[in-house]
């Protein structure tokens, strides 16, 4: 297949302004047959308005009639990209701008090898072109270890290769069709966080192989959609009730249905704690970096400790 049909989906809450920009960038791509759905998650002020007058004929819109998080709202988008008969869905969030290349250098590896089932982007921090936010990421299981490779690095070309990933971030995510049609949509359990975690990890239970693509490139404002959370308390609630404290309830799912029955909560207790991490750079005697995640850790608790409790 020379040039297999992409459906970009860009999930838009309370956020046209940074949706018009990603709107603007990928309107400068080069990738000839892609087609961009726009899904309005409820938004509250005139995002839609805007979006149809403004893109109309450049987007398909679809409005939500409430807020379904993200990924019931991706998979709104995803079944309506299948139903227009899209060989790949490519999940960006709104909150990006992208390399006029970055879908052709995705397919370019997808195409490459059956097996291959997601791919995702180099990520880069929008205020720091330079710096890297994610090139992929991996999973030990039996520590608890989540860690993304090149993290808040300087890019000096040491993430350039094509690789294989335990993860790819969701902020640009192509997922193959056959994926789709093997193991469905994301997890509505996840309302908002860590659904690539458990989405990867089904895949590549399921035999596909989930590939970080250097060659795609995408600056990511992150945090976007969450800055906005305390205008909306309501929604702030949700996301609260759903994730827990620190989203410690979807880490327990994660570990519960991907780890062994009862003995998942050791790892779950290493990730939440940080002991598995620490492990991994004691080991690489990176003392640094221990330093700063023990702080980071500290503030954490400190945090939560310090929370006011709600009135009765």
């Amino acid at each position: 297949m020379k040039n297999p049909k992409v459906s970009i989906i860009v999930l838009n809450w309370n956020g046209c302004d940074d949706t018009i920009e990603c709107l603007e960038s990928l309107k400068k791509i080069t990738y000839p047959n892609h087609e961009v759905i726009v899904v309005d998650n409820a938004s509250s002020g005139d995002d839609v308005k805007i979006l149809r007058e403004s893109y109309g004929g450049y987007i398909q819109l679809i409005v939500n009639d409430q807020n379904y998080g993200y990924p019931e709202g991706n998979n709104i988008g995803m079944r309506s990209a299948l139903a227009n008969g899209a060989d790949y869905v490519l999940l960006l969030n709104n909150d990006t701008v992208v390399d006029p290349q970055f879908v052709t250098e995705l397919i370019k590896v997808a195409e490459t090898d059956q097996s291959i089932g997601i791919l995702g982007s180099k990520l880069y921090h929008y205020y720091y072109p330079k710096v890297i936010q994610s090139a992929g990421g991996r999973i030990i299981w039996w520590l608890g270890l989540i860690r993304d490779y090149g993290i808040d690095e300087h890019d000096v070309g040491q993430h350039d290769k094509v690789s294989e990933r335990d993860y790819v971030w969701g902020t640009s995510f192509l997922i193959k069709r056959s994926v789709l049609d093997t193991i469905s949509f994301m997890n509505t359990y996840f309302y908002f966080g860590i659904e690539e975690y458990d989405y990867c990890t089904r895949a590549k239970r399921a035999g596909y192989k989930i590939v970080y693509v250097p060659g795609s490139k995408v600056w990511h404002k992150f945090g976007a959609s969450r800055a906005k959370l305390s205008q909306f308390p309501e929604t702030q609630r949700a996301i609260k009730k759903s994730g827990g404290a620190r989203k410690y309830k979807y880490y327990y799912h994660l570990f519960r249905t991907y780890c062994p029955p009862v003995l998942f909560i050791l790892p779950l207790a290493m990730n939440i704690t940080m002991i598995g991490p620490f492990i991994v750079l004691i080991w690489r005697r990176d003392w640094k970096t221990m330093r700063i995640e023990a702080k980071k850790k500290a503030l954490a608790l400190f945090s939560l400790a310090r929370k006011p409790h709600s009135p009765h």
